[in-house]
């Protein structure tokens, strides 16, 4: 693993080559990230990985044509010829008008600053493993719990830098600790499984091995005994396990590609009233020790926090130059960047929390729905037309009641946005953060 200075040093080496070569632009990006983890099952040793991969990818422009290429090979030979091959490529690319590098005035300037996402730690095998046995340990402890799939521990080491042609230099490094358990409760053909995780950058962060534990096992014994859902349209209650997903739909169709393209079911909304006028959705890239927290975006312009979501409507697309160009406005600072060309994310994103407590926003529920787990990707992002087939519990009489499984909810993200209310849950553990959700007229149907 380069160091970032290194990794710095190498990409903006290949910007200089590519330019020589013939580009009339260039960037490149390196990437590399080291995990070892431990799984610990029944208490024995059930594996142990590590691994090492770094990769190096440059993406010239000849005029309005352009190549990506990319390789892990780091060898100073090898990287000349990635060079040659990219610039020769690009030369033989389709035109694209609306390709090029950010707009170099918009480009971040000045020091990198720290937002404490290395804890500098290194992987220690012998502490994984009693941190996975730990929280194996504490899953397997709760009454009911049968069997194991495993607790698992874990940590990685990340480095990104960016290089431009034009003027931009700069990257950062983590640091990544997870703790995960995954049990299963009862016997034979009434055997139920659930999990819980969490990840860190920091390890005075994460949450004890006891919590996660308890927690995967407490999840799993309540599944026991599933009945079935009614069919009908009913309120239904997003756990903050599955609500962020909700804000992951508003994210994909509010994306700059997909406005560009014509296939997001928001196009021609954004002067409407979405959701309502209390609810904020905020994207928030500096936040220290944030699991996407970053001061630059894919093509190095400045990030900034803001409300992607103000009261009810949305503030704009997201934007990536390429797809800026498209629609004739100016880039976000949400690009993001693979192998190739860019793409648009958000950093560290939440929905804001409500005012009331999730016992208090159901007490007027006589039946509803509490979903808890969501299986498989039925959403049409261009008419919007949402369906997942789900598992949870019934809400009777204002409270939590039995477990309920293979059963659907659906609706359309119009009106499930009109219809949103937070609860006060919020908690900042994932990338994406929701509270408890409801959300009232959604079809249910029993599988």
């Amino acid at each position: 693993m380069l160091s970032v200075s290194e990794a710095l040093d190498r990409a903006q080496m290949l910007c200089d080559a590519a330019v020589k070569a013939g580009a009339d632009a260039a960037d490149a990006l390196y990437y590399c990230n080291a995990a070892t983890s431990v799984t610990m099952r029944l208490g024995a040793l059930e594996d142990v990985e590590r691994s090492e991969g770094q990769d190096i990818s440059l993406r010239v422009f000849v005029g309005q044509r352009s190549a990506s290429v990319s390789t892990a090979d780091m060898d100073a030979g090898e990287l000349g010829k990635l060079v040659e091959r990219c610039v020769a490529m690009a030369r033989e690319a389709p035109e694209d008008r609306y390709a090029g590098l950010a707009p170099q005035e918009l480009l971040f300037r000045g020091r990198v600053p720290d937002l404490d996402l290395d804890d500098g730690s290194e992987a220690d095998p012998a502490a994984l493993r009693e941190a996975a046995l730990a929280v194996e340990d504490a899953a397997r402890a709760v009454a009911g719990v049968t069997n194991s799939e495993g607790g698992s521990a874990s940590h990685s080491r990340t480095r990104f830098a960016l290089a431009t042609s034009h003027g931009f230099a700069g990257g950062y490094g983590s640091s990544g600790h997870s703790l995960s358990a995954s049990v299963i409760a009862g016997e034979g053909a009434a055997m139920q499984r659930d999990y819980a995780w969490h990840s860190a950058h920091h390890l005075s962060d994460l949450e004890s091995t006891a919590e996660i534990g308890a927690r995967a096992g407490r999840r799993a014994v309540a599944r026991l005994g599933p009945g079935r859902a009614p069919n009908g349209k009913l309120p239904v209650f997003f756990d903050p396990r599955v609500s962020g997903g909700i804000i992951g739909h508003l994210l994909a169709a509010i994306a700059g590609p997909a406005i560009a393209r014509g296939t997001s079911f928001l196009l021609g909304k954004e002067d409407d009233m979405l959701l309502d006028s209390s609810i904020v959705v905020r994207d928030e890239p500096h936040r220290p020790r944030g699991l996407r927290s970053r001061a630059f975006d894919g093509e190095g312009l400045p990030t900034a926090a803001r409300d992607i979501v103000a009261d009810g409507r949305i503030t704009g697309w997201l934007l990536d130059s390429a797809s800026a160009r498209q629609l004739g406005l100016t880039p976000t600072g949400h690009a993001s960047r693979g192998g190739g060309a860019s793409g648009v994310a958000a950093s560290n994103l939440h929905l804001a929390a409500g005012t009331q407590s999730p016992a208090e926003l159901m007490a007027d529920v006589a039946d509803g729905i509490y979903v808890t787990e969501l299986i498989g990707h039925g959403v049409n992002p261009v008419t919007g037309d949402y369906s997942r087939g789900a598992s949870g519990f019934m809400i009777r009489g204002g409270t939590i009641a039995e477990p309920i499984a293979e059963f659907t909810v659906a609706g359309n993200l119009i009106d499930m946005f009109a219809a949103l209310i937070p609860a006060d849950d919020l908690r900042f553990r994932h990338a994406t953060n929701a509270p408890t959700l409801r959300i009232d007229g959604m079809t249910v149907a029993s599988s």
